[in-house]
């Protein structure tokens, strides 16, 4: 079997904002919902309004999926098995994935297990 893709399917967005937690950051905004059958998967959404060019909104995503990938760990560890939407913001203009990845943590921290 292939491995399983660790993006979030399309269909599962409006699940996610709907009954996920909200937590705000600076870089981002991280919609989290902890289910016992959560894939740790992660959508990434990056708005026209945001970033106007589409190849400054596809670094954007880029960069979100990278962070979202090196902070996998510490996100289970703290949250427990959760789907994601990560929705960035403007200051995420000239970060690395390693700054999302950090501020990922922080929030995940702020969060804690519920």
């Amino acid at each position: 079997l292939p491995p399983m893709s660790m993006r979030l399917p399309g269909a599962s967005y409006k699940t996610v904002f709907d009954r996920g937690r909200v937590l705000r950051g600076r870089l981002l905004t991280l919609y989290a919902w902890q289910t016992q059958d959560a894939g740790n998967r992660a959508g990434v959404v990056i708005s026209r309004k945001s970033f106007h060019d589409a190849t400054d909104r596809n670094r954007a995503k880029r960069i979100l999926r990278a962070g979202h990938a090196m902070a996998r760990a510490a996100l289970v560890a703290r949250l427990g098995p959760c789907e994601c939407v990560l929705v960035g913001r403007r200051a995420l203009e000239g970060r690395k994935a390693q700054d999302v990845a950090r501020e990922l943590e922080s929030l995940a921290g702020r969060c804690g297990k519920s």
